[in-house]
């Protein structure tokens, strides 16, 4: 029997990046210019690339970090908006994978289900499932993925005390209907991370009645300016590539300044951040009770407003900040834990994201399933005992795609070093001298609370130790030693 032509063969690579998102893209472009001698392909579990900009479809989708640092390196920005929407950055990533020939070997709408490591062969086995539920075994001597650590088909769910006596509708952000009206509806936003902080200036803007945004308790936000007034003035003056380092240097070392500022001294940077949202809300707004946190700055991630949107909507009168707890859904609307009843046709449930490695996918090494919350993180981007595979893991307190494209730059910086002296597999080795154990992500959030036990950890010594510096990490990806008689090479 002939093979069916519209049936794809599976592929045998050298590289197999998993997730066309702007990590999986990063992973893309530079081993297509750092490695041309290998092979690669990408899987991509849903039907379009894109990843976050392209999944997430609710009012206002937008970047929480600058353009400059989010964006590729070697692909300078050319927007006039620092803080972009999804639609302009969905547009960026598409034609940086067009113009790297990274969409051509995009295989879209395969979800890898199984990641199978053979020690006596060398290679992954990496079966994928397609949406007409056909599988495919690819092949390929290392993994990369570029998977995020959230799970795309669901977010996280609470269940409500009275949820179907509401008689209006109810929506996560996820899973945004299309074409949903907002004109003139009210809406309860319940939640205070980004996802809320960006959705109700957004739905005032759309012409929502009302907008209340319900938390349980506070986040810290900041209003940045939503466009680069340095950018601006650097691109006249400056090539594109040119002006793009130069703000993207201004920005990282900004960012890591105000970081460490507040990491250090949280009693100061809580003052400074309440002075300035007193400064653009309305005189005798009770900044204490909803937007000053019980935890220090940064212990979770500062919200971005940009050009301060949220707090102009709050001045007005179709937006208010409602701190308390939900005590149950009612037909009309949502009552609090006070007692209070919040009128709406739309509640909005904000409560966040569920977390989860490698796009679900089962991890077996010679047969055996690994154990992934057992394994420790090596330099941030390998796991402990687990040969030729990589794994994308951004900044807590910095733009995702900085790291996520040190990660790729050291993995085409490690396969060049093997290939040079005739080696064909590396794998960390954990032998407890990393000190103890500490969750991967440094975060307090909610979401990371939840789903810590799911992810992989890292230690409190190096290269264990997954360090929240770019600088630093710079210096170890690009310089630093790879036989460090930890990372083994055969």
């Amino acid at each position: 029997m002939s093979p069916d032509p519209m049936r794809p063969p599976p592929l045998d690579v050298d590289v197999l990046v998993v997730g066309a998102g702007i990590s999986g893209i990063d992973a893309a472009c530079r081993l297509a210019t750092e490695r041309p001698e290998l092979t690669w392909a990408v899987l991509e579990a849903r039907e379009a690339t894109g990843g976050t900009w392209d999944l997430f479809r609710y009012p206002g989708i937008r970047s929480d970090s600058d353009m400059y640092t989010l964006g590729f390196p070697f692909r300078p920005w050319r927007g006039r908006r620092s803080i972009a929407p999804a639609s302009e950055i969905l547009e960026y990533v598409r034609a940086t994978a067009d113009e790297y020939g990274v969409t051509e070997r995009t295989h879209l709408g395969q979800r890898v289900t199984r990641l199978a490591w053979s020690s006596d062969e060398e290679r992954w086995t990496v079966t994928a499932r397609r949406s007409d539920g056909e599988v495919l075994e690819h092949r390929a001597r290392f993994v990369h993925l570029a998977t995020g650590y959230y799970a795309y088909d669901a977010g996280h769910v609470v269940e409500f005390p009275g949820r179907e006596s509401f008689g209006g509708e109810v929506v996560h952000p996820q899973h945004w209907p299309e074409g949903m009206p907002v004109a003139g509806r009210r809406f309860v936003v319940v939640g205070s991370g980004a996802t809320a902080i960006t959705l109700v200036p957004a739905l005032v803007e759309q012409g929502a009645a009302h907008v209340t945004m319900l938390q349980r308790s506070p986040s810290y936000v900041a209003a940045l300016p939503g466009a680069d007034r340095v950018a601006d003035v650097a691109r006249r003056v400056l090539p594109a590539r040119a002006a793009h380092h130069l703000v993207r240097g201004k920005n990282v070392a900004l960012a890591t300044a105000s970081y460490q500022a507040l990491r250090r001294w949280p009693t100061a940077g809580r003052k400074v951040l309440r002075k300035r949202l007193q400064e653009r809300l309305p005189a005798g707004y009770d900044v204490d009770t909803h937007f000053s946190p019980r935890y220090d700055p940064w212990d979770q991630r500062v919200c971005v407003a940009p050009d301060g949107d949220l707090l102009d909507v709050l001045s007005g009168e179709r937006a208010e900040v409602v701190t308390s707890t939900v005590d149950a859904f009612v037909p009309e609307g949502v009552r609090t834990g006070d007692g209070r009843v919040l009128p709406a046709d739309v509640v909005v449930t904000a409560t966040g994201l569920r977390l989860e490695l490698a796009g679900g996918a089962e991890l077996v090494v010679d047969g055996e399933v690994v154990d992934v919350p057992s394994c420790h993180v090596y330099k941030g981007c390998m796991l402990s005992e687990v040969p030729n595979l990589f794994l994308a893991v951004g900044y807590t307190n910095a733009s995702w795609t900085l790291r996520a494209d040190l990660t790729a730059r050291w993995m085409c910086q490690l396969l060049g070093h093997l290939e040079d002296r005739g080696r064909t597999v590396a794998v960390p080795r954990w032998d407890g001298s990393g000190g103890e154990d500490r969750p991967l992500l440094d975060l307090t959030s909610g979401y990371v609370r939840r789903g810590a036990h799911l992810l992989p950890r890292q230690g409190s010594r190096r290269p264990w130790r997954v360090v929240q510096s770019y600088a630093y990490d710079v210096a170890t990806t690009r310089w630093g030693r790879l036989d460090d008689g930890v990372l083994e090479t055969r």
